[in-house]
Order: structure tokens, then sequence, then C-alpha cells
């Protein structure tokens, strides 16, 4: 029995003979298979179960770069299935329907604007917080109506897409600076001039 040995390379022989040589009440003895012996027959049973379904296990020490780099995919990988399959922020998603771990460099207006969650006649409506979806200048009241036709925000317009193409027109606002500086100017316009924007 290798634990017995005290010239044994083994670790985890080492390791319990270090504890039988400070432990000199413990005893090892051999025990006859098969005869009766109830903790013997236990062992047993769990030692089968264990090579029948239990996990392999690997005494081998991974770097700790390798094991963190196992964890991070596999955190990525459920973090996106979570997106992908949950009810919350599907306006985002289809802007960006993959999770990183690199910083959007979005600001609150971008925010706003994207997640069309602010101070937008027609978010306001739908959530019971105003009677009106219609922005005082008699067009619809969204995010889009501010971006690209609003009388009001005329200085910060871009072209207007056509509805099939609305979803890829946000996905190039979003990805570049110019006119995502537009849309913050947007914002910042609308939230500072609320009174402007009400519903006649």
């Amino acid at each position: 029995m290798a634990s017995s040995n005290s010239k044994s390379t083994a670790e985890t022989a080492r390791k319990i003979f270090k504890i039988l040589l400070s432990n000199p009440r413990i005893k090892v003895s051999w025990v006859k298979a098969h005869a009766g012996n109830i903790g013997n027959e236990r062992a047993g049973q769990l030692a089968k179960d264990a090579t029948q379904h239990g996990q392999p296990y690997s005494h081998t020490k991974l770097p700790k770069p390798h094991i963190k780099g196992l964890l991070r995919k596999r955190m990525l990988e459920e973090w996106q299935t979570s997106w992908k399959n949950g009810d919350t922020g599907r306006k985002i998603y289809n802007i960006m329907p993959s999770v990183s771990l690199r910083p959007t460099n979005w600001i609150k207006e971008d925010v706003i604007f994207f997640s069309q969650h602010g101070p937008f006649p027609a978010y306001l409506k739908r959530f019971h917080l105003s009677d009106s979806d219609y922005c005082s200048c008699g067009g619809i009241g969204t995010a889009l109506h501010y971006a690209t036709e609003c009388i009001y925000t005329v200085s910060w317009h871009m072209r207007k897409p056509a509805p099939n193409f609305e979803q890829e027109w946000l996905k190039r606002v979003a990805n570049n600076l110019v006119s995502r500086q537009k849309i913050r100017g947007i914002i910042k316009f609308i939230s500072e001039n609320r009174d402007l924007f009400r519903p006649p």
C-alpha cells in the first residue's frame, strides 16, 4: 500500500503517510472485499459509482491565466445566452446583439436615445406619463422624429431612413462618433427645453 510507504513519491500517498505518522492511534490494515464489512462495502459502492457516474478529477495544476481564460469564456457564453433570450433591452439588443467586455463609451444621452427611454412624448404616453404622444410641432414624438424631422431640432438633423432600414440606421449612428455627437446635442436640448416640446 503506497500510503504506508514513507519513500512513496505520490503526493496523495505522502499526505496520508504524514497524517498516519502524526496520529499513531490510527491503524491501517487490509480488509477482505465482499466479506460483509459495512464500511468496506459502502466504500466499494462509492468507488464504483464514482467510476461510472462521477466527473474525472485531475491533480494537474493549471496556470491561473488559463483558468481565468476559461472562466471568462464561460461567463461570456452565459451572458450572451441571457442577453439573446432576454425580455428587456430589446432596442439596445437590436443595435448590439453581441455582448462584450470592451466599453462602448456611451454616455447618458446615448443610452436615452438608443433605448428610447427618455423625454419623448411617445415613450411618456406609453407609460401613462403623458396624455399625448405628439410633439408640439405636430409629429409623433419619437427619438427618430427628433433626430430627423422635428423643426425644433433641425440643427442636429440626420437623413431619415426608410422604414425597413431604421434598424440598420440606428446601428450606423451608434457606431459613428459624429452622429452620436448630434444625438447628444438633441437630447440635451430636449432636456433643457421640455416646455417647448409639450403637445399643444
